[in-house]
Protein backbone atom coordinates (compact mmCIF):
# COMPACT_ATOMS: atom_id res chain seq x y z
CA UNK A 1 0.00 0.00 0.00
CA UNK A 2 1.22 3.81 -1.09
CA UNK A 3 3.02 5.74 1.84
CA UNK A 4 1.48 9.07 2.37
CA UNK A 5 3.58 11.63 0.95
CA UNK A 6 2.74 15.55 1.36
CA UNK A 7 5.13 18.61 -0.13
CA UNK A 8 4.86 22.02 -0.28
CA UNK A 9 6.65 25.49 -0.45
CA UNK A 10 6.83 27.85 2.56
CA UNK A 11 8.23 31.58 2.10
CA UNK A 12 9.26 31.58 5.58
CA UNK A 13 12.98 31.59 7.71
CA UNK A 14 14.13 28.02 8.27
CA UNK A 15 14.10 28.50 11.62
CA UNK A 16 10.29 29.50 12.34
CA UNK A 17 9.11 26.88 10.07
CA UNK A 18 11.66 24.50 12.43
CA UNK A 19 10.02 25.74 15.16
CA UNK A 20 6.48 25.84 14.29
CA UNK A 21 7.17 22.09 13.40
CA UNK A 22 9.51 20.74 16.10
CA UNK A 23 7.45 22.62 19.53
CA UNK A 24 4.45 20.55 20.64
CA UNK A 25 2.39 23.78 21.67
CA UNK A 26 2.94 25.01 18.46
CA UNK A 27 2.59 21.76 16.18
CA UNK A 28 -0.67 21.21 17.62
CA UNK A 29 -1.98 24.02 16.77
CA UNK A 30 -2.03 23.29 12.92
CA UNK A 31 -2.07 19.84 12.64
CA UNK A 32 -5.78 18.45 11.86
CA UNK A 33 -4.25 15.51 12.78
CA UNK A 34 -3.37 15.99 16.78
CA UNK A 35 -5.51 17.71 19.52
CA UNK A 36 -2.41 17.59 21.77
CA UNK A 37 1.17 16.66 21.73
CA UNK A 38 3.38 16.81 24.31
CA UNK A 39 6.91 15.69 25.53
CA UNK A 40 7.74 12.93 27.59
CA UNK A 41 10.76 13.69 30.01
CA UNK A 42 13.95 11.94 28.70
CA UNK A 43 15.70 8.66 30.54
CA UNK A 44 19.32 10.46 29.86
CA UNK A 45 20.23 13.20 27.93
CA UNK A 46 21.44 11.49 24.75
CA UNK A 47 18.33 9.43 25.07
CA UNK A 48 15.54 10.02 21.58
CA UNK A 49 13.23 12.71 22.69
CA UNK A 50 9.63 10.95 23.45
CA UNK A 51 6.16 12.58 23.13
CA UNK A 52 2.74 11.74 23.58
CA UNK A 53 -0.22 12.69 20.99
CA UNK A 54 -3.79 12.40 21.54
CA UNK A 55 -6.95 13.11 18.66
CA UNK A 56 -10.31 13.60 19.79
CA UNK A 57 -12.00 11.76 17.25
CA UNK A 58 -15.59 13.60 18.25
CA UNK A 59 -18.36 12.39 20.82
CA UNK A 60 -16.41 12.30 23.91
CA UNK A 61 -13.69 10.22 22.37
CA UNK A 62 -10.22 10.43 21.76
CA UNK A 63 -7.15 8.32 20.69
CA UNK A 64 -3.65 8.56 21.97
CA UNK A 65 -0.25 7.02 20.98
CA UNK A 66 3.13 7.69 21.18
CA UNK A 67 6.45 8.52 19.38
CA UNK A 68 9.92 9.18 19.73
CA UNK A 69 12.30 11.32 17.12
CA UNK A 70 15.09 8.75 15.91
CA UNK A 71 17.49 11.32 14.51
CA UNK A 72 17.49 15.00 13.51
CA UNK A 73 19.81 15.69 10.46
CA UNK A 74 21.70 19.32 9.70
CA UNK A 75 23.50 19.30 6.13
CA UNK A 76 25.82 22.15 5.00
CA UNK A 77 23.48 22.73 2.13
CA UNK A 78 21.25 24.28 4.73
CA UNK A 79 18.67 20.94 4.50
CA UNK A 80 17.57 19.75 7.47
CA UNK A 81 15.31 16.49 8.36
CA UNK A 82 13.64 14.78 11.04
CA UNK A 83 13.01 10.86 11.50
CA UNK A 84 10.59 9.61 13.95
CA UNK A 85 8.47 6.47 15.07
CA UNK A 86 5.06 6.17 16.47
CA UNK A 87 2.98 3.74 17.75
CA UNK A 88 -0.23 3.24 19.52
CA UNK A 89 -1.39 0.74 22.54
CA UNK A 90 -5.18 2.12 22.18
CA UNK A 91 -7.23 -0.54 21.09
CA UNK A 92 -9.55 2.30 19.07
CA UNK A 93 -6.43 3.31 17.15
CA UNK A 94 -6.74 1.68 13.73
CA UNK A 95 -2.46 2.61 13.21
CA UNK A 96 -0.71 -0.29 15.34
CA UNK A 97 2.98 1.34 14.69
CA UNK A 98 4.42 3.60 11.77
CA UNK A 99 7.36 5.89 11.21
CA UNK A 100 8.24 8.89 8.32
CA UNK A 101 10.42 11.93 8.39
CA UNK A 102 10.12 15.67 7.78
CA UNK A 103 12.86 17.31 5.10
CA UNK A 104 13.06 20.96 4.68
CA UNK A 105 15.16 21.68 2.07
CA UNK A 106 15.82 25.77 0.91
CA UNK A 107 15.59 26.86 -2.50
CA UNK A 108 15.68 30.20 -4.10
CA UNK A 109 11.93 30.44 -3.73
CA UNK A 110 11.23 28.93 -0.15
CA UNK A 111 11.98 26.25 1.39
CA UNK A 112 10.55 23.07 0.37
CA UNK A 113 8.53 21.24 3.43
CA UNK A 114 7.25 17.75 2.74
CA UNK A 115 6.82 14.83 4.71
CA UNK A 116 6.61 10.92 4.21
CA UNK A 117 5.14 7.95 6.41
CA UNK A 118 3.81 4.83 6.91
CA UNK A 119 2.21 2.63 9.16
CA UNK A 120 0.60 -0.67 10.14
CA UNK A 121 -2.65 -1.25 10.30
CA UNK A 122 -5.20 -3.12 13.08
CA UNK A 123 -8.09 -5.21 13.00
CA UNK A 124 -6.85 -7.28 10.40
CA UNK A 125 -8.26 -8.03 5.98
CA UNK A 126 -11.31 -4.96 8.01
CA UNK A 127 -8.75 -2.38 9.15
CA UNK A 128 -6.67 -3.05 6.07
CA UNK A 129 -9.63 -2.73 3.70
CA UNK A 130 -10.89 -0.12 5.77
CA UNK A 131 -7.57 2.01 5.52
CA UNK A 132 -7.19 1.68 1.70
CA UNK A 133 -10.67 3.19 1.22
CA UNK A 134 -11.42 5.84 3.77
CA UNK A 135 -8.51 6.34 6.92
CA UNK A 136 -5.59 7.05 4.54
CA UNK A 137 -7.40 8.95 1.76
CA UNK A 138 -8.26 10.79 5.05
CA UNK A 139 -4.82 11.21 6.52
CA UNK A 140 -3.49 12.24 3.69
CA UNK A 141 -5.89 15.01 2.71
CA UNK A 142 -5.38 16.09 6.49
CA UNK A 143 -1.76 16.22 6.29
CA UNK A 144 -1.85 18.47 3.30
CA UNK A 145 -4.61 20.46 3.93
CA UNK A 146 -2.59 20.80 7.49
CA UNK A 147 0.56 21.96 5.71
CA UNK A 148 -1.04 24.51 4.05
CA UNK A 149 -2.63 25.89 6.92
CA UNK A 150 1.05 25.95 8.28
CA UNK A 151 1.51 27.87 5.09
CA UNK A 152 -0.88 30.84 5.78
CA UNK A 153 0.37 31.00 9.50
CA UNK A 154 4.04 31.64 8.67
CA UNK A 155 3.46 33.58 5.04
CA UNK A 156 0.36 35.88 6.21
CA UNK A 157 0.29 35.64 9.87
CA UNK A 158 -2.88 33.89 10.06
CA UNK A 159 -4.31 32.06 13.34
CA UNK A 160 -4.10 28.64 12.57
CA UNK A 161 -7.74 28.90 14.81
CA UNK A 162 -8.64 31.98 12.67
CA UNK A 163 -8.16 29.72 9.16
CA UNK A 164 -10.41 27.08 11.12
CA UNK A 165 -13.14 28.93 11.57
CA UNK A 166 -13.27 30.34 8.07
CA UNK A 167 -13.19 26.96 6.54
CA UNK A 168 -16.30 25.85 9.20
CA UNK A 169 -18.16 28.84 8.21
CA UNK A 170 -17.10 28.51 4.06
CA UNK A 171 -18.44 24.99 4.78
CA UNK A 172 -21.97 25.80 6.40
CA UNK A 173 -22.31 28.40 3.84
CA UNK A 174 -21.69 25.81 0.72
CA UNK A 175 -23.49 23.02 2.12
CA UNK A 176 -26.57 25.62 3.22
CA UNK A 177 -26.70 26.60 0.22
CA UNK A 178 -26.95 23.40 -1.79
CA UNK A 179 -29.32 21.70 0.48
CA UNK A 180 -31.86 24.47 0.11
CA UNK A 181 -31.22 24.15 -4.22
CA UNK A 182 -31.32 20.26 -3.92
CA UNK A 183 -34.31 20.48 -1.87
CA UNK A 184 -36.39 23.08 -4.01
CA UNK A 185 -35.25 21.76 -7.19
CA UNK A 186 -36.44 18.22 -6.52
CA UNK A 187 -39.57 18.73 -4.28
CA UNK A 188 -41.76 21.82 -5.48
CA UNK A 189 -40.46 21.09 -8.91
CA UNK A 190 -39.22 17.61 -10.09
CA UNK A 191 -41.35 15.72 -7.29
CA UNK A 192 -44.29 17.78 -7.27
CA UNK A 193 -44.85 20.22 -9.26
CA UNK A 194 -46.30 22.34 -6.63
CA UNK A 195 -49.41 24.73 -7.19
CA UNK A 196 -47.26 27.73 -6.42
CA UNK A 197 -44.58 26.80 -8.61
CA UNK A 198 -47.38 26.01 -11.95
CA UNK A 199 -48.63 29.11 -10.63
CA UNK A 200 -45.50 31.52 -10.34
CA UNK A 201 -44.27 30.29 -14.28
CA UNK A 202 -47.82 31.04 -15.60
CA UNK A 203 -47.75 34.54 -14.07
CA UNK A 204 -44.62 35.12 -16.21
CA UNK A 205 -46.22 34.03 -19.71
CA UNK A 206 -45.18 30.82 -19.89
CA UNK A 207 -48.02 28.83 -22.13
CA UNK A 208 -50.10 25.78 -20.14
CA UNK A 209 -48.06 23.25 -22.45
CA UNK A 210 -45.43 24.76 -21.43
CA UNK A 211 -45.33 24.44 -18.11
CA UNK A 212 -44.57 21.10 -16.84
CA UNK A 213 -41.69 21.34 -19.23
CA UNK A 214 -40.26 24.91 -17.64
CA UNK A 215 -41.12 23.46 -14.06
CA UNK A 216 -38.69 20.66 -14.61
CA UNK A 217 -35.90 22.42 -16.52
CA UNK A 218 -35.63 24.90 -13.51
CA UNK A 219 -35.80 21.75 -11.14
CA UNK A 220 -33.19 20.54 -13.41
CA UNK A 221 -30.76 23.90 -12.87
CA UNK A 222 -31.21 23.73 -9.16
CA UNK A 223 -29.58 20.33 -8.36
CA UNK A 224 -27.11 21.50 -11.42
CA UNK A 225 -26.11 24.50 -9.38
CA UNK A 226 -26.43 22.28 -5.74
CA UNK A 227 -23.17 19.98 -7.36
CA UNK A 228 -20.66 22.83 -8.30
CA UNK A 229 -21.39 24.51 -5.06
CA UNK A 230 -20.33 21.28 -3.52
CA UNK A 231 -17.84 19.97 -6.70
CA UNK A 232 -16.22 23.44 -7.23
CA UNK A 233 -15.38 24.21 -3.61
CA UNK A 234 -13.29 26.39 -3.69
CA UNK A 235 -14.33 28.56 -6.69
CA UNK A 236 -16.06 31.66 -6.14
CA UNK A 237 -18.33 31.63 -9.43
CA UNK A 238 -20.90 29.18 -7.90
CA UNK A 239 -21.41 31.46 -5.02
CA UNK A 240 -21.94 34.50 -7.71
CA UNK A 241 -24.18 32.74 -9.63
CA UNK A 242 -26.31 32.20 -6.54
CA UNK A 243 -26.28 35.30 -5.34
CA UNK A 244 -27.17 37.23 -9.19
CA UNK A 245 -29.83 34.41 -9.38
CA UNK A 246 -31.37 35.38 -6.09
CA UNK A 247 -31.58 38.94 -7.29
CA UNK A 248 -33.26 38.05 -10.56
CA UNK A 249 -35.52 35.47 -9.04
CA UNK A 250 -37.25 38.45 -6.49
CA UNK A 251 -37.38 41.05 -9.32
CA UNK A 252 -38.83 38.77 -11.44
CA UNK A 253 -41.12 37.23 -8.05
CA UNK A 254 -42.22 41.18 -7.58
CA UNK A 255 -42.83 42.27 -11.07
CA UNK A 256 -44.83 39.10 -11.85
CA UNK A 257 -46.37 37.66 -9.01
CA UNK A 258 -46.23 40.34 -6.47
CA UNK A 259 -49.36 38.13 -4.49
CA UNK A 260 -46.82 36.23 -3.03
CA UNK A 261 -44.61 38.49 -1.37
CA UNK A 262 -46.61 38.73 1.77
CA UNK A 263 -47.31 34.80 2.32
CA UNK A 264 -46.14 33.42 5.48
CA UNK A 265 -43.56 31.10 3.49
CA UNK A 266 -42.28 33.51 0.36
CA UNK A 267 -39.46 34.11 -2.15
CA UNK A 268 -38.22 37.50 -0.23
CA UNK A 269 -37.15 35.82 2.89
CA UNK A 270 -35.70 32.51 1.02
CA UNK A 271 -33.81 34.21 -1.74
CA UNK A 272 -32.75 37.05 0.86
CA UNK A 273 -31.29 33.64 2.74
CA UNK A 274 -29.42 32.63 0.24
CA UNK A 275 -28.09 35.41 -0.65
CA UNK A 276 -26.47 35.92 2.52
CA UNK A 277 -25.08 32.85 2.77
CA UNK A 278 -23.12 33.19 -1.02
CA UNK A 279 -21.88 37.07 0.14
CA UNK A 280 -20.74 35.26 3.16
CA UNK A 281 -19.34 32.30 1.15
CA UNK A 282 -17.39 35.16 -1.08
CA UNK A 283 -15.92 36.86 1.66
CA UNK A 284 -14.07 33.61 2.94
CA UNK A 285 -13.32 31.65 -0.03
CA UNK A 286 -9.76 33.37 -0.87
CA UNK A 287 -7.22 32.42 1.24
CA UNK A 288 -8.75 29.11 2.90
CA UNK A 289 -6.59 26.19 3.61
CA UNK A 290 -6.75 23.78 1.22
CA UNK A 291 -4.96 20.61 0.77
CA UNK A 292 -4.59 21.04 -3.60
CA UNK A 293 -1.73 23.15 -2.76
CA UNK A 294 0.08 20.72 -2.01
CA UNK A 295 2.29 18.18 -3.95
CA UNK A 296 0.77 14.74 -2.92
CA UNK A 297 3.65 12.50 -5.13
CA UNK A 298 7.15 12.65 -4.90
CA UNK A 299 9.46 13.60 -7.27
CA UNK A 300 11.40 10.72 -6.87
CA UNK A 301 11.40 8.03 -4.61
CA UNK A 302 11.76 9.08 -1.24
CA UNK A 303 14.02 6.38 0.02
Amino acid sequence: MAAIFVEILVRAPMEELWTHTQKPDLHERWDLRFSQIEYLPKEHEAAPQRFRYVTRIGFGLEVSGEGESVGETNLDDGSRSSALKFSSRDPRSIIREGSGYWKYIPTDEGIRFLTWYDYRTRFGIIGAIGDRLVFRPLMGWATAWSFDRLRLWLEEHRDPSQAMRQAIIHGVARIGMAAVFAYHGLVPKLLGPHVDEVTMIRDVGIAAERVQVTVNVLGIGELLLCLCLLLFWRRRWPSLVSLGLMLLATIGVALSSPQYLGAAFNPVSLNLAIACLAVIDLLLVRGLPSAARCRRRPLRDPA
